[in-house]
């Protein structure tokens, strides 16, 4: 596993995988299964995995979460970058910086809270963490109100941000006031896509930030990749071509739910056993599973 501080190129060089979490008929770490997601995804030319809502940490036991992230660690080939998540609670994630200031992880993404928070609280709870963490932190940005812009930017400015990961879903990406703002006021080599392969080319052009999140990409990694390829080099037309291989799969995660269905897609799809999904959250239903098998089947084949 990759343990050196993240950096710009890291960010741009591979796009940040957010896989599934495989778990055993217990509900316990599967390793096995786990390990082939790993190497599926390695072999598609990404080297970054974000553990993060795909795998479900929202709900994620404070009792295994050591051993979870010493698997994923050993798990994971030399150069592979491995990022967990922390949180979303305040108390949990103080939990879990007292395990992972002693890990070799070169970051971790703190999960947003909605609803019992403030921004002004956020910034307190996040320089708290990484200042127990006492490495910067990948900032993840799902909701307008989570944290203003003028928050964020503190937190980069005291460098207490690694990365950040910016994933507010818009009707018209191109159209988004807030991430206008943002990379007015933050670097945006520091500044990731995190909302899939559709809104990529509007917010890597358009909006000038660097690289991307994915889940479908554990799918098919090697076409993922080639897709952020494509647009560093400006060849829109094949970006666009790659983009409407992904959207029949990404229109299932967005219609039914985006962690169950990726959750069932990597089953489906036979790259392995993911296993029932950790409550609180459920599977998808016989319906569903049909046009999930169908569209991961029609991505991976493709």
């Amino acid at each position: 596993m990759q343990t050196r501080p993240v950096t710009s190129a890291d960010l741009a060089n591979s796009v940040i995988a957010v896989p599934p979490m495989a778990r055993d008929e217990n509900l316990k770490f599967d390793r096995a299964e786990n390990e082939k997601i790993i190497r599926h995804i390695e072999a598609g030319n990404v080297s970054t995995l974000l553990y993060g809502g795909n795998a479900n940490f929202y709900h994620i036991a404070l009792s295994e979460y050591e051993d979870i992230l010493s698997q994923l660690a050993d798990i994971a080939a030399d150069e592979t970058l491995v990022i967990p998540a922390v949180g979303p609670a305040y108390g949990m994630m103080m939990d879990q910086a007292a395990i992972l200031k002693y890990a070799k992880f070169p970051t971790v993404m703190v999960l947003p809270h909605q609803g019992i928070t403030t921004s002004e609280g956020v910034v307190t709870g996040i320089r708290k963490f990484a200042e127990t963490f006492s490495k910067p932190i990948v900032l993840y940005i799902k909701f307008d109100d989570y944290i203003t812009v003028a928050g964020a930017k503190e937190l980069v400015d005291e460098g207490l941000v690694s990365w950040i990961k910016y994933a507010t879903v818009r009707e018209e990406p191109a159209v988004d006031p807030y991430l206008t703002r943002l990379v007015d006021e933050v670097d945006p080599s520091i500044i990731v896509s995190g909302i899939g392969e559709q809104p990529v080319i509007e917010h890597l052009v358009d909006f000038g930030i660097t690289g991307f999140t994915a889940g479908c990409v554990c799918i098919r990694p090697g076409l993922s990749d080639q897709l952020l390829k494509a647009v560093q080099r400006g060849d829109l037309a094949r970006a666009r071509e790659i983009q409407a291989i992904f959207r029949p799969l990404e229109d299932l995660r967005n219609g039914i739910n985006p962690i169950r269905v990726l959750h069932e897609a990597v089953k489906l799809a036979g790259i392995a056993n993911t296993g029932p999904a950790l409550p609180l959250l459920s599977g998808i239903t016989d319906a569903e599973s049909e046009q999930v098998k169908a569209a991961a089947l029609e991505l991976l084949n493709a």
